[in-house]
């Protein structure tokens, strides 16, 4: 049995909740979900793939996308040869498309750097553009089987709960808190990384942030805010995020226009995506900002590197 010792708020205070990796390995070994990135023999590519893709976005809506996308692309050379106009195409709905951009320049990186394999180390993996401590970690471990510490905010939230006795986890992964998941790995490499994809799980389908599910818990028993008699949240309020109305939603409109056809687009073209126009000028200059959207010498606009060799007419 193994004690949680640090939390990110607390430095150096003792806690009293315990986390036994065999409950959770047992338990993910009986309710893991069927996802294709977690298949045996799955490529590295797929793993980043599904990594870059899953961050912010749910799994329902990730898994027809990143289908597609592995069937069109399955290296990273495929989608390094195509044009990253392409990738902001099949990236569709799934928000945040800046990350479609980085997933091509991962692609043309890995091509040119790494000899168009994904590469294990961790600090390789995370001068690539766009990969973070924690994709790259997730990347190692999930890719190549590395003892490494995976902490998202679920499995930051499992830790200030179990561990901590306390509702919701801080405002963001730290240190610590990687520390603390390096302390409870197992010995063997490949057990250790199936314990940080179990401590996951576990966060996104029973310690849930708003209604979790502390009866089917594998840990119940330890968890420390269990003990404490589950106390509320006493600390500031999170504002929800809204959509509706705002420039991502904009920004979104604007997009599926340009989506839609490989033809330059005119301004005119765009009008009818958003009717206030200085909230679409503003979310097309992002756009443009971004590197999302490019303008031609025309006036016009095309997705990044579209070839103005395809395009023919107005649109």
């Amino acid at each position: 049995m193994t004690s949680l010792r640090t939390a990110p708020w607390t430095p150096g205070k003792r806690l009293v909740g315990t986390l036994r990796p065999d409950l959770v390995l047992d338990w993910y070994a009986r309710t893991a979900r069927d996802l294709p990135w977690r298949a045996d023999g799955v490529s590295a590519w797929a793993v980043m793939v599904s990594e870059v893709m899953l961050q912010q976005t749910p799994v329902a809506r990730v898994l027809p996308i990143w289908q597609t996308w592995m069937a069109r692309w399955p290296t990273p050379a495929g989608l390094a040869a195509d044009t990253p106009a392409e990738a902001v195409r099949a990236w569709a709905k799934l928000g945040y498309p800046r990350r479609a951009l980085r997933l091509h320049a991962c692609a043309q990186r890995i091509v040119t750097d790494f000899d168009g394999s994904v590469p294990s180390v961790i600090e390789d993996l995370e001068s690539l553009p766009g990969i973070g401590a924690y994709t790259a970690r997730a990347i190692a471990a999930f890719a190549f089987g590395a003892r490494t510490p995976v902490v998202d905010t679920n499995v930051a939230r499992v830790l200030a709960r179990v561990g901590h006795g306390r509702a919701r986890a801080g405002p963001s992964v730290t240190a610590e808190d990687r520390a603390t998941v390096k302390s409870l790995l197992p010995a063997e490499p490949a057990r250790a990384a199936s314990f940080s994809v179990a401590l996951m799980e576990l966060g996104a389908l029973v310690c849930t942030a708003r209604a979790p599910a502390c009866p089917a818990c594998p840990v119940r028993a330890d968890c420390a805010w269990q003990r404490s008699g589950a106390p509320a949240y006493d600390g500031p309020k999170r504002r929800p995020q809204r959509f509706e109305g705002t420039d991502r939603q904009v920004r979104g409109r604007l997009l599926d226009v340009l989506r839609a056809t490989s033809a330059p687009v005119a301004a005119g073209n765009l009008e009818p995506a958003w009717t206030d126009v200085q909230q679409r000028s503003r979310a097309l200059r992002s756009l443009l900002a971004d590197g999302l959207v490019e303008q031609l010498p025309d006036g016009r606009f095309v997705l990044p590197g579209e070839s103005t060799a395809r395009s023919g007419g107005a649109g």
